[in-house]
């Protein structure tokens, strides 16, 4: 079955490239990405675990953690770091899991038989502090992820979880965003100092509540 947006992340205990973990543990309290990638020394996973290290830095100043999956042996996850390296012209810097017997892909309902039987789908999984589910995606095969639309996602769900604000199409961390239907255009006032701007009586744009 699988996962929906508010549900707990289901905890495992696994091997990884930086040792054995207990995710919820791992995690702390720090938000996370799980990825899963089809197979080890492919093409389009390698590009995208390269990119995942460069991206290091913007996942930390968002008090985020990554980790990556694929039903491998650890014995090929750490023969492939290397490659990794190499080819990407980065350090290694976050966790993947062997995940050989399955148990992980199969709580995330990350194999989907009628694209593979035997090897996971670009799923990503992103999760708040509270362990619950935020963003579920799915990739196919032949797609690499857009690991800045991720990034996107976790400004968004942080910005709208401490405001009454949402975040409109295409929006990037800095712009306006929306007023939340809930909120009266009286309320708005005190609530939104910066005023706000009323296209529609359900449609009002606010500068972001969070810059300066």
């Amino acid at each position: 079955m699988s996962l929906r947006l508010g549900e707990e992340a289901p905890n495992f205990k696994a091997q990884t490239t930086e040792g054995e973990i207990d995710f919820h543990e791992w995690l702390g309290d720090s938000w996370g990405v799980l990825y899963s990638h089809p197979a080890d020394f492919t093409p389009v996973c390698t590009t995208e675990l390269g990119r995942t290290a460069a991206l290091k830095e913007e996942f930390a100043k968002r008090n985020a953690k990554v980790i990556a999956l694929s039903v491998d042996p650890i014995e090929d996850h750490m023969k492939w770091l290397s490659d990794i390296e190499e080819t990407q012209n980065v350090k290694m810097n976050f966790p993947i899991i062997a995940d050989s017997d399955k148990k992980v892909a199969v709580a995330y309902d990350m194999i989907h038989p009628e694209a593979d039987q035997k090897f996971t789908v670009r799923s990503v999984f992103v999760i708040d502090p509270n362990k619950k589910i935020r963003l579920t995606l799915t990739y196919p095969p032949s797609t690499g992820r857009n690991f800045h639309e991720i990034l996107r996602v976790i400004d968004s769900l942080q910005l709208t979880d401490n405001y009454s604000v949402a975040t409109p199409v295409d929006w990037e961390d800095g712009q306006e965003v929306v007023i939340s239907p809930a909120i009266s255009s009286e309320d708005a006032k005190d609530k939104f100092p910066k005023g706000f701007k009323e296209i529609k009586p359900y449609l009002r744009m606010t500068p972001q509540p969070n810059k300066d």
